[in-house]
C-alpha cells in the first residue's frame, strides 16, 4: 500500500533534520566506498524558482514601477470620464459607473502598495516575499530575467560526479561561497588537500586567499571588469609586476611606482603611476587620463599563483562545466517547472537534501550496480 500525498509531505516536513542527515551520511558511505579519489571538485550554483511568485515579491523599485503605472491608469480614467461628462448621452452612464469603480480598485492597490513600502523599510535587504518569507528575486544568469526563488550552491567530485555537498541560501551572489563551499565537499571526501573548480562569479581574492591558506587549491578565472581591451587600450594584463622592487613596468619599459595606498571594500589597495605619461607616444593606447594608474591589492600575488597555474590547465573550465552543469539540469528536469514545492529556508532545505539524496543514490546505483550499493547500505545500517 503505498502512501497518499498527504502522508510524504507530513513526513518531510516533520523529519527535516533526519532527513539531512541521511543525505550527509550517504556521502559517508560514497566517501568509504573509495568513491572519491581524485580530490577535485567543481563547485557552482544555479537559481531554484520558490513558490512565490514574481507579483506577490516586492522591491522599492518595484513598487515604484507598478505605482507609476497605476497613476498613468487613474488618469488614463480619469480623461474618460472629462469626455464622458462633456458628451453626456445616457449610455454612457453605466460605463461612467464602470470607470469610477476601476479608478477605485486602483486607488486601494495604490494604498496597499504604500502599505508594503513601509514594510520595506523594516526588512534588512528591503526585500518582502508574501508567499514564502525567504524566498528573494535573483538574477537568473542562464535566463537573463530575475528569479523569486533561492541560489542552490553545490559541490560535484570531478571522477563520478556525486554531489559531495550542497547549500540552499537566498543570497543571490557567489562571490562570498568558495572557502565555505570548499571545506565542507574538503571535510565530506576527508581528503587533506583539494583542488576547487569555480566559474568567474566566485572570483573573490580574500576567498580565494582563504582557500589557499585552508590548503585548498582554488581555480576560478578572473572577469574581465576593465572596457580598456575592448576599446583597443592596453589593459593591466600588459603591466608587469616587479615583485622585488615592489613596481609595474608599462609596455613601454617604464617604470610605475607605488605613490598611494587606500582602503576599499575592507581591503588595502596600492596605486602605481609614473609622471611621465602625457610625454609617451602610445598614451592613446594606455589611457584617457593625464596618467595611467595600476591599482594593486596587498595580497594579489595569491591570486597571480592561482592564475599561473590556470594557465598551465587550459582545460580546467571544460573539466567544471562537464562535472557540474549537467546536475543542474538533471535535477530541475526531476523537479519540474515549479521547481520547490515547499516555503521557508528550512523546508527548501530539507526537500533540497530529498533531491540530493535521490541524485546520490541513483548515481552510485548506475557506478556500482544495484546488487552491490544495496549490500553497502545494509552493511552501514548492521
Amino acid at each position: 500500500m503505498a502512501p497518499d500525498f498527504k502522508t510524504i509531505a507530513d513526513f518531510r516536513r516533520d523529519n527535516g533534520a533526519g532527513i539531512r542527515n541521511v543525505c550527509r551520511r550517504f556521502v559517508v558511505l560514497c566517501r568509504d566506498l573509495k568513491l572519491f579519489s581524485q580530490a577535485i571538485v567543481a563547485i557552482d550554483s544555479s537559481k531554484f524558482k520558490a513558490v512565490n511568485s514574481r507579483d506577490r515579491n516586492f522591491t522599492p523599485g518595484k513598487i515604484d514601477k507598478r505605482q507609476e503605472q497605476i497613476e498613468q491608469s487613474v488618469q488614463r480614467y480619469l480623461d474618460a470620464l472629462e469626455t464622458a461628462d462633456r458628451t453626456q448621452p445616457v449610455e454612457i452612464e453605466a460605463r461612467t459607473e464602470r470607470l469610477q469603480e476601476k479608478i477605485k480598485k486602483l486607488r486601494q492597490q495604490m494604498h496597499q502598495l504604500d502599505g508594503i513600502k513601509e514594510r520595506l523599510k523594516s526588512e534588512p535587504d528591503e526585500q518582502l516575499s508574501l508567499t514564502d518569507p525567504d524566498a528573494r528575486s535573483m538574477i537568473s544568469q542562464a535566463k537573463g530575467t530575475g528569479v523569486v526563488g533561492y541560489n542552490v550552491q553545490t559541490a560535484v567530485d570531478a571522477k563520478h560526479h556525486l554531489i559531495v555537498a550542497h547549500e540552499v541560501t537566498n543570497i543571490g551572489s557567489d562571490r562570498s561561497q568558495l572557502t565555505k563551499m570548499a571545506m565542507a565537499a574538503r571535510e565530506a571526501m576527508d581528503k587533506r588537500r583539494l583542488k576547487a573548480l569555480a566559474d568567474r562569479g566566485y572570483f573573490n581574492g580574500p576567498e580565494i586567499k582563504a582557500c589557499d591558506e585552508a590548503g585548498i587549491t582554488p581555480l576560478v578565472p578572473k572577469p574581465m571588469t576593465s572596457n580598456a581591451k575592448a576599446e583597443g587600450r592596453f589593459s593591466k594584463a600588459d603591466f608587469i609586476y616587479i615583485a622585488r622592487d615592489d613596481e609595474y613596468r608599462c609596455p613601454v619599459g617604464q617604470p610605475l611606482r607605488r605613490h598611494q595606498t587606500t582602503v576599499e571594500g575592507g581591503l588595502r589597495v596600492h596605486t602605481y603611476w609614473t609622471y611621465i605619461c602625457p610625454h609617451c607616444p602610445l598614451k592613446a593606447q594606455c589611457t584617457t587620463s593625464r596618467v595611467r594608474r595600476v591599482r594593486r591589492w596587498e595580497h594579489e600575488a595569491v591570486v597571480e599563483v592561482m592564475q599561473r597555474r590556470l594557465d598551465r590547465m587550459p582545460d580546467a573550465m571544460t573539466l567544471r562545466r562537464s562535472t557540474i552543469e549537467h546536475v543542474f539540469g538533471t535535477l530541475k528536469h526531476w523537479m519540474g517547472s515549479a521547481h520547490f514545492l515547499t516555503r521557508t529556508l528550512a523546508h527548501v532545505s530539507t526537500e533540497m537534501s530529498l533531491h540530493v539524496l535521490a541524485y546520490n543514490l541513483k548515481r552510485v546505483m548506475s557506478i556500482l550496480g544495484v546488487a552491490k550499493t544495496m549490500k553497502a547500505m545494509k552493511l552501514v545500517g548492521a
